[in-house]
């Protein structure tokens, strides 16, 4: 039967666009158009401890070359041989053709530094986490991590299939109470312990003399990441686990080659088992291209001179001691730091913001490190030291402290 009426379709709801979000971010535009755009800061030359920008020298305190050995020439030099020798990448991962006797060597030397059986290299300390940490941890067991870990060993953990807990930050009594929380959720599953060396944001040290008990009261293995220890503390700089000697009660350790090592990658290291069954597990590794050649010859060079020359490190250490001194009698909030890692705590965003922009004009490279890196109302501006750093410079960078604290309010 034919009828003239037509029958109406509903109309359907347009869909949300996938990028709606990206055009709804505006925080970086804002602060770009108010000149306090903080990130992604271009560097057109650097000598280590200055740097210029805009073609303006400006005093380094931002960067996480604590041995100043980005510019050592026979770093440099064993970078370039390597290149020479090897061109200039492996074009593929450790698991096929991206193993060199470079990569090999290495690692013994890692293995042997850290006091380990075995050792092993990712491409980045990030990979790194993300590899051991998803590896070792699989269903029904349990992950215990510090609420500030650094973002890698969070996202370490929830790519495993453990079931994740956390602890308030330095609380070893709240890491008991966790650690029996999750026995009793977990109870056919072992137990990971997650801390960071030396935590990147505050500049404290995980306390392990406290850790440790806790963790073998439990049944638990601990993992110390020591990416800003290693070359730092210890009597041969090999981290914090030899710091508190407890290498042996340190069941594994992570690091990145990004600070001291002057380089890029990372490391695991621990008992040759485990070692093994990460570097035949971990898709971080097998699925990734292998380090260069060149960064590998820079992390070897590097390791000889922090085992052959501890004044590096006792430098850095003098230079640490003379701007904490420096920070604290002009009256600013350096929180709890014992290290090379100092931060100026400030408190607000918009306020951090502006002290960044003053020392930047007045010469001072910083870093601004606002939530989630920290929490809500402790932004800060990080600097860190480095063993090139003067002591002119440091007086200098003080100076300028100073008069930027005093144009914003802070002192």
């Amino acid at each position: 039967m034919n009828s003239s009426r037509r029958t109406e379709l509903p109309t359907q709801a347009k869909a949300p666009d996938l990028f709606d979000k990206c055009r709804g971010f505006t925080r970086a535009r804002e602060a770009k158009a108010a000149g306090l755009y903080p990130y992604f800061i271009p560097i057109s030359g650097s000598e280590g401890s200055e740097v210029v920008i805009d073609g303006h020298r400006k005093i380094m305190l931002g960067s996480n070359n604590y041995l100043g050995l980005t510019h050592d020439p026979r770093v440099m030099a064993a970078a370039a041989d390597a290149a020479a020798k090897y061109g200039t990448g492996c074009t593929g991962s450790r698991f096929l053709n991206g193993t060199l006797d470079l990569h090999l060597g290495l690692e013994a030397e890692l293995a042997d530094f850290l006091g380990k059986e075995a050792a092993l290299v990712f491409s980045t300390g990030f990979q790194t986490n993300l590899g051991a940490i998803a590896t070792l941890a699989q269903r029904n067991d349990a992950i215990i991590t510090d609420k500030l870990d650094h973002a890698s060993i969070i996202d370490g953990a929830r790519l495993s299939t453990a079931t994740r807990f956390r602890f308030n930050h330095a609380d070893v009594d709240h890491l008991d109470q966790v650690l029996e929380k999750a026995g009793h959720e977990c109870p056919d599953g072992g137990k990971l312990v997650i801390v960071d060396g030396i935590f990147s944001m505050e500049g404290d040290v995980a306390d392990l003399p406290a850790i440790v008990p806790v963790c073998r009261k439990h049944n638990a293995r601990l993992m110390v990441d020591e990416a800003h220890s290693v070359g730092v503390m210890g009597d041969t700089g090999a981290g914090v686990h030899e710091y508190f000697h407890l290498t042996n009660e340190t069941d594994v350790i992570v690091g990145t080659f990004s600070k001291s090592f002057a380089s890029i990658g990372g490391f695991v290291a621990g008992d040759e088992p485990v070692i093994d069954y990460i570097q035949h597990h971990a898709r971080s590794l097998i699925f990734s291209a292998s380090m260069a050649p060149y960064s590998v010859a820079t992390v070897r060079e590097c390791l000889r001179i922090i085992r052959t020359e501890p004044e590096l490190r006792a430098r850095l250490w003098r230079n640490k001691d003379r701007l904490h001194q420096g920070l604290a009698s002009l009256g600013f909030d350096l929180g709890t730091t014992t290290t090379p890692i100092i931060p100026v705590i400030v408190g607000q965003l918009e306020d951090t913001f502006r002290f960044w922009r003053a020392l930047l004009d007045f010469g001072v490279f910083t870093n601004p490190v606002i939530p989630p890196a920290v929490p809500e109302g402790t932004c800060r501006i990080r600097t860190s030291l480095m063993a090139s750093h003067t002591d002119e410079l440091i007086d200098e960078a003080l100076e300028k402290f100073q008069k930027a604290g005093k144009l914003v309010g802070l002192i």
